[in-house]
């Protein structure tokens, strides 16, 4: 009986070993919410104040000026120790405030140690201030979806990652309706201030809200995330305010992991291609940062294949008095065999394998690809507007889609109205495979871009990289280089002289890896070479060993494909985001506290040791400009695209050569480690960001 009741099923689900290692909260997580992040030295001290820096001058602000009159005039603003003569600094930091925070946009690691800083802070300096999360992003702030945060909420989510505490959602607050609804429910909840978490649109959208409610006395504070890593603002003498947005170093150290793994895969099986495809759709920071976390052997930057000039097509077309408009930016075709050059050199090595990452985004560097997207988010833009309807609800299917474009380049239609898509780009398109058309003539998101992580990027690429490998292969050009000695050995022991065969079988016999001649593609004219050469006659059979060497060089192009993104931006944050991003919240509540508004809570001095860390606003107005969305002009944040003159692109550029390793040397891949939050080996800044410093 007793051995029947230590057998029960009730007995092992209430053992305490069983509670302990299925519960669902395991030691990495108690350790992770007990962890303090550090304190910017100025946050000890008991009260802070304002410092005007009127030096740090932004580009042409005149647009701005027009839509954003109240906030337009702000000045970059440092957070000082209050020096104790105005005894009102005081008074103010200890008023009972309501702060409201929102979500807005994709989840990035840290954001909810953001709430945690803020939330401290709030009450710190008063413990009736109460802070107010709404829920599923700006549509809490629309419908007045909210809750109170409390310290065992806040406690529950410290050091996580994800933002699910409140939730996120990607609602744009773009018209006078949705203005009047965030304030309304703002007025209703007394508040003092909201804090939008966001990337740039969502930033945008804070500018816009603080021009709103300014006059209600309501402040709003932006707060830099994304984990692409394009919101970085330099003055216009170049001086860095804002590095980094929070959130990119972890995604970028989870894809890295993930994407170490596969180099060690790769070259432990030496039979694949892996092809990652890493989020990023306007920018190649992700890309830039993985590459030198993980040294894959090929990694594509997309603002380099923007900024690439064909010189051999633009001096043909000169000696023919012309112009050729179309060597001024890389093409599929031509990136194909850019990468196709690389894997044939590195197969005739003896490395059939390696690893490549790409950015999500790389077709909009692509010339021919840009101009469809640029004219087809037009074309659609401009149907919605005109008929007042949805352009796929009106053509649903991919055949409905390409017919109207037909008559459209044949300029069926309204004859007074000039079409923007000609007969030469429906020849064009045609000939793209149709799961790529059907991509290109998707939804847009809700911002009217084109949605790249719908699009199977890697699987176009590789597609006509398949296909040129092919060729190559026919031509004899594409082939497994064989080891000099492992030739040596398996001739030697079917008793073959290896010198001899040799002379009729590679083409370069003094090297490390022996490649067959281009001639011989088969074996039938394998056995041709052997016959010429008198080694076998025509009757013979050919050589069991000559025939093993053969097919070991004869490529098998394998690939396998991989999409880095929602687990990165779902991972727990690094060290470094988990400390950026407390100070950042405790930032947010000291803009409040001095009276900002319409400034984006950032850091400065990212790249230094922590103790020169500083607390700044910076003016969220005087970061934006004019930008095409949906067919039309709008007033929106820049993104930070990856400088091909900084410091991290010039030496990638420099070192990148060593990883592609396509001579006889050794790969170089480099193991970045799993993400942590503590410990003396935890990387603590971006690769890309330490770069730049110098």
């Amino acid at each position: 009986m007793e051995h029947q009741r230590y057998n029960s099923l009730e007995f092992l689900l209430n053992h305490p070993k069983t509670e302990h290692v299925i519960s669902d909260v395991n030691t990495e997580t108690i350790e992770r919410r007990s962890f303090s992040p550090k304190k910017i030295k100025i946050f000890s001290s008991k009260y802070t104040t304002i410092e005007e820096c009127p030096e740090h001058k932004f580009g042409n602000t005149k647009e701005a000026g027009k839509q954003l009159p109240d906030i337009v005039k702000n000045n970059v603003q440092r957070l000082v120790p209050w020096d104790g003569k105005d005894e009102s600094v005081k008074r103010t930091f200890s008023m009972c405030r309501n702060i409201g925070v929102v979500f807005s946009g994709g989840p990035a690691p840290g954001g909810h140690n953001v709430i945690a800083g803020l939330y401290d802070e709030v009450k710190k300096y008063n413990s009736d201030s109460k802070v107010f999360g709404f829920l599923m992003g700006p549509d809490g702030l629309l419908e007045s979806k909210y809750v109170e945060i409390t310290r065992s909420l806040v406690d529950a989510y410290r050091n996580m990652g994800g933002f699910s505490m409140i939730k996120t959602g990607r609602t744009k607050i773009n018209s006078p309706d949705k203005m009047e609804l965030s304030l309304k429910t703002c007025r209703d909840l007394n508040l003092d201030a909201l804090v939008v978490i966001g990337g740039d649109d969502s930033n945008t959208n804070a500018a816009f809200l603080a021009q709103k409610f300014k006059r209600d006395g309501i402040k709003v504070i932006g707060v830099p995330k994304t984990i692409d890593g394009d919101i970085q603002v330099k003055t216009d003498d170049n001086e860095t305010l804002c590095a980094i947005s929070f959130g990119f170093h972890t995604a970028a150290r989870a894809f890295s992991q993930n994407i170490s793994n596969l180099t060690t895969d790769a070259s432990s099986d030496v039979k694949y291609w892996h092809v990652c495809k890493v989020m990023g759709r306007v920018a190649s920071h992700l890309t830039l940062e993985c590459a030198f976390q993980t040294h894959a052997n090929i990694s594509l930057i997309g603002e380099e294949l923007a900024d690439y000039t064909d010189q051999q097509r633009i001096e043909k077309a000169k000696k023919e008095g012309e112009v050729d408009y179309t060597a001024y930016g890389m093409t599929l075709r031509h990136l194909s065999r850019l990468i196709c050059d690389i894997i044939v050199k590195r197969a005739a090595n003896g490395k059939n394998f390696g690893v490549m990452i790409i950015p999500e985004g790389i077709l909009e560097f692509i010339n021919e690809i840009q101009v469809f997207i640029i004219k087809l988010n037009t074309i659609i833009a401009d149907y919605n507007h005109i008929h007042d309807t949805d352009f796929h609800d009106a053509f649903p299917t991919l055949t409905d889609k390409l017919e109207y474009l037909r008559r459209m380049a044949r300029g069926m239609g309204d004859k007074d109205k000039f079409f923007i898509w000609n007969l030469r780009d429906d020849d064009l398109f045609d000939q793209l495979p149709s799961f790529f058309q059907e991509g290109l003539l998707g939804e847009r998101d809700n911002h009217g871009n084109f949605q790249f992580s719908e699009v199977k990027t890697e699987k176009i690429i590789m597609d006509m990289v398949k296909e040129y490998l092919d060729v190559l292969k026919e031509q004899g050009k594409y082939k497994i280089g064989i080891e000099r000695s492992y030739y040596k050995l398996i001739m030697e022991n079917a008793k073959l002289n290896p010198d001899k065969f040799a002379i009729a079988v590679f083409k370069n016999y003094d090297d490390t890896h022996l490649l067959i001649k281009e001639s011989i593609i088969s074996l039938k004219t394998l056995k041709q070479a052997l016959v010429n050469h008198e080694l076998i006659g025509p009757e013979d059979a050919l050589p069991a060993s000559v025939v093993q060497i053969f097919k070991k060089s004869d490529p098998k192009f394998k690939t396998r494909t991989h999409f880095y993104g929602y687990d990165g931006r779902g991972s727990d944050p690094t060290y470094f985001d988990c400390n950026y991003t407390y100070n950042l919240g405790m930032t947010a509540f000291h803009l409040i506290a001095n009276g900002a508004t319409g400034q984006m809570a950032a850091i400065k001095n990212l790249e230094k040791k922590f103790d020169k860390w500083e607390p700044i606003g910076i003016p969220i107005a005087k970061l934006m400009h004019l930008e095409e969305r949906e067919g039309k002009l709008t007033l929106v944040i820049e993104k930070s695209l990856v400088g091909l003159d900084s410091n991290a692109f010039r030496i990638f550029k420099t070192v990148r050569k060593g990883w592609l390793a396509m001579e006889s040397n050794q790969d170089r891949y480099r193991r970045p480690g799993p993400v942590r939050f503590t410990g003396s080996s935890e990387e603590d800044r971006p690769i890309t960001l330490m770069l730049n410093s110098i």
